[in-house]
């Protein structure tokens, strides 16, 4: 089988250099590349393994906001990102971010886990997460039959 490795996710926004900003702020995102420079450019920045290729968009989303930890139907629902310590990220994202859902303690699950979702600049939720942790046997996938 032929490898594939993640590269980047492709996000369409009302604002890029506005969605730009916030990342590289508050996230620790640089650019990485920009295709054909000027009002219509695409933007890719990117904070480690993590890239947004950023699109402008050219029409409105016909659904409403997201809420709680994202859409419910088919798609992607949010993007997490993890947080050495979740009550001094949200003090600095202050009113950059409106909160959707939490602070929840989810310490049954993981002990020490702590999660917040809220909507970025633009509504698309992400997910601040502090104490994930991989868990160290995790039952394999099972196979078709």
């Amino acid at each position: 089988m032929a490898q594939a490795v993640f590269n980047h996710v492709g996000v369409t926004c009302k604002d890029p250099l506005r969605i730009e900003r916030f990342y590289t702020k508050y996230f620790g995102f640089t650019r990485a590349r920009v295709y054909a420079p000027g009002p219509d450019q695409v933007v890719v920045i990117k904070s480690g393994p993590l890239a947004f290729e950023l699109f402008k968009a050219t029409e409105s989303n016909p659904n409403k906001d997201p809420v709680l930890s994202g859409y419910e139907f088919p798609g992607w629902r949010h993007v997490c990102f993890t947080v050495d310590d979740l009550d001094a990220k949200l003090a600095e994202l202050g009113d950059e971010i409106r909160i959707t859902q939490g602070p929840v303690d989810m310490g049954g699950f993981i002990p020490g886990m702590r999660v917040v979702w809220a909507a970025d600049p633009e509504g698309n939720i992400i997910e601040l997460n502090q104490g994930y942790v991989d868990e160290e046997n995790p039952p394999p996938l099972a196979t078709e039959t």
